[in-house]
Parts: C-alpha cells; structure tokens; sequence
C-alpha cells in the first residue's frame, strides 16, 4: 500500500493536522470555507472539502506545484499518488469549481474543444440555441447525435467535410439506424443530422446541400395509442414519495404537476418560482419554442407545491422552484424529473414508465370524461389539434357511437 504524501507534513496516514495548513492553498482555506458555507454545504460536507484541500496542498508543496499549475493532469497525478483514490477524490469536484470561479486556477478545458470537431459542435450549439432558439434538452440531443456523423469523418475534418457525399450520409443513417432501439431514436437521429448538414451548408464547410440525401424512417402519425396509466395507478404513482423526507416532498410536488397540469418533464424543471402567482392561483409555464401560458393552479398541486417550497426546498440563492437536495443548490435537470418517475413506479410497484405517460393520463381521463378534443388540446397547450386527434382512439364511448355493426353470415342470428 501507498504511503499518504502528505505523511511527512500532515502527520499519520491519511490525516490531516488542524493546526497546520501549509503549500499554495493554504491562505484560501478562510475563502472557501465561506463560499462552502453561502452554498449551502453542511459542516460535515465543509470538513470533507477543506481536509482534501490540506491533502492535496501539503502535495503541492512537496512536489513545487503552484496554485495555477494546477492543471487536470497534476490532479490525477495527486489522485494516483494517494494511499486511497476514493478518499483523495472526496470533495475535489467541488473544491476545484470554487478555485476556478475564484480565478485560482485556470478554467477547466473542454475536451470537446480541443479538437476540430469539438469546436465545430461548440459553433453549432451556438447556432441551435441563438440562431434557431432550441430549449436546452433539444440542444443537447441535438449534439450528441451530431457528434455521430463528425466522429464517422476522418481527420482533418475539413478536408473530410468537404469530400462528404450524398453516398456516404446515406450510409451513415443506414448504418446508426440499426443500432436505434425505436422508431422514435431513429427519426431523432435523422432530424438531428439534417440539421447539422444544414448548419455545415450554410458554414460553407460542405459544397452541396446534403440534407435531402438523408432517408426518411418509417413512421405512420397517428399509428400508436397513448399508453396512459389507470387512475388507481396514478394515485399509487402520487402517493409513493415519503412525505417525511426534503426529497419526498420535492418529489411529489414534480408528480402532482405533471398529473394535474400534464407539464413535461422540461416544462417542471424550468419552473420559476415567480410563474407561481399564490393568489390568482395560476402558474406560467414555458412550453416548446419558449412559448408562455398561464394556467390555472389545481388545489391539490399549490398544497404540494406549498408543502415543499415551506417545508422541504433549502434556502439559496437559485430562483428555480425545484433544486438538487444536497448542496450546491442548483435546478434540476429534465433528467431528474424522469428519475422521480421511474423511482416512484418502483415504491408504487409498478412497471417503470417515463414522466410523459402522466401527461397521456391527464388527457386520456379528460377525454373520457366528455371534454372535447379541443379543450385536451388547450390543456396539453398543443399547437396544432392534430397533436391531439390521437387520444381520439382511446375515447371508447364516442366511438362506439360511430362503430357499423359486423356483418354476419347468412343465417347466423346475432348473440350466437
């Protein structure tokens, strides 16, 4: 086994002399105990965090590091050199962040920018989020299977590109569609690549335009049913969280709003917490193209909202209404609102299902219940009613008012 490096300095192996702060980030110690502290860190986080950072400057000092020479590579260099990797990673992600956004140490690298096809990718995110005003999930889709094709070329890139052929994009479809698990993987995978081809057209990076040589995927509109839960299991969905936990309330307020307002797993993640007007009782959501709609506050899901946002959302300065648990205190991702979903079917036990069967719940039992198409349509704030003609096939009632007896044979009386 490794002796611990800052042995010499810091006392027995692997622990750390309170009294005795020494190398290049010691005078920063007060600074970013601070910082720890406005995060929202609890004190036992703090000591984590400041013991690696003993560690880790007691190393510096032996090996003549200063504190901007601190690069990736001399982390895992420090990393390696410890009597245990685990414990000499404890707290390092979030020490390294407050020196660099104290300017300590120089900005972290994006690997993806270090090539030529990263930074074409960096372009290219600019251009989706500035130019075509995509939300940021759509974005990040966007890049990873852009990130397919560019990784297909040869270097250099742009002697790649601009050889790039009509030939050689069919191919590549046909190739990475086979490995698409849905018809819905697939088409994403067109679009998204028909936008990149687009986007290198326009750059002057590819003489021709090529997006038209990407093949369309098989898919019928309107072919598939809306796979919604029954209300018994929507309630069982609700109920699961443990309401006696910071994350248990938290939960439940995302699974109330996706129940009773049909929200997208985006749509919750992006709330703020001034699109919630207690006393008109709405809420503004921010749908697909940034598009904003009031709409009316259900009791049950303000009184869930209420419950977290008094009882179980920490105090810190992120003005999203639904945060991480532990510190840093930063939004949620779409991610996580799909991750409460699948842990909740787990508690429920029920089968694992994404965050938009709700959606298709809430307006399947609408329908049901006599609305028309045009109002599930308000409800699920579809642009086009199209969007919503399909939750006509699961409108039992109504169709049975329209269905044609079966023809039966000649002589058969019917009942038989």
């Amino acid at each position: 086994m490794k002796e611990d490096v800052c042995e010499p300095l810091c006392g027995v192996t692997g622990a750390v002399r309170q009294d005795r702060f020494t190398g290049p980030l010691g005078p920063l110690e007060a600074g970013i105990r601070a910082a720890l502290g406005e995060e929202g860190f609890t004190p036992g986080s703090v000591r984590c965090v400041t013991g690696t950072m003993r560690r880790l400057s007691c190393w510096m000092e032996q090996r003549g590091v200063a504190a901007d020479g601190l690069t990736p590579e001399t982390v895992a260099e420090f990393v390696a050199d410890s009597s245990s990797a685990r414990t000499a990673r404890r707290g390092l992600g979030a020490l390294l962040r407050l020196l660099r956004s104290q300017a300590v140490i120089p900005p972290e690298r994006d690997s993806a920018g270090d090539s030529a096809a990263g930074m074409l990718l960096a372009q290219y995110r600019d251009y989706l989020a500035g130019e075509r005003g995509l939300a940021a999930e759509s974005v990040r889709c966007y890049l990873v299977q852009g990130r397919k094709l560019l990784d297909e070329l040869g270097e250099p890139l742009e002697e790649s590109l601009r050889k790039l052929d009509a030939a050689a994009v069919t191919s590549f479809i046909m190739r990475q569609s086979r490995q698409c698990k849905s018809t819905w993987s697939a088409k994403t995978l067109v679009t998204a690549t028909r936008s990149l081809l687009r986007f290198l057209h326009v750059k002057g990076l590819i003489t021709a335009p090529l997006a038209g040589a990407v093949p369309a995927v098989a898919g019928w509109r309107l072919s598939a049913l809306p796979r919604g839960l029954d209300p018994g299991q929507v309630e069982a969905v609700l109920a699961a969280p443990d309401q006696e936990s910071r994350s248990g309330l938290r939960d439940r307020a995302i699974l109330t709003l996706l129940a009773r307002l049909g929200l997208r797993g985006a749509e919750a993640a992006g709330l703020r917490l001034a699109d919630i007007d207690w006393l008109a009782g709405e809420i503004t959501v921010t749908g697909k193209g940034s598009v904003t709609e009031t709409m009316p506050l259900p009791a049950d899901a303000g009184a869930a909202l209420a419950g977290y946002l008094t009882k179980s959302r920490p105090r810190c300065a992120c003005t999203a209404v639904f945060v991480t648990v532990r510190a840093p205190y930063h939004q949620i991702t779409p991610s996580v609102v799909r991750a409460v979903m699948a842990r909740a079917c787990e508690q429920a036990g029920l089968p694992r299902a994404g965050a938009h069967r709700l959606r298709h719940s809430l307006a399947t039992g609408v329908l049901r219940a006599g609305a028309p198409l045009s109002e599930v349509g308000q409800l699920l704030r579809h642009r086009s009613q199209l969007s919503a003609s399909v939750y006509a096939k699961v409108d039992y009632a109504r169709l049975a008012l329209v269905a044609r007896p079966w023809p039966l044979p000649a002589g058969t009386e019917a009942g038989a």
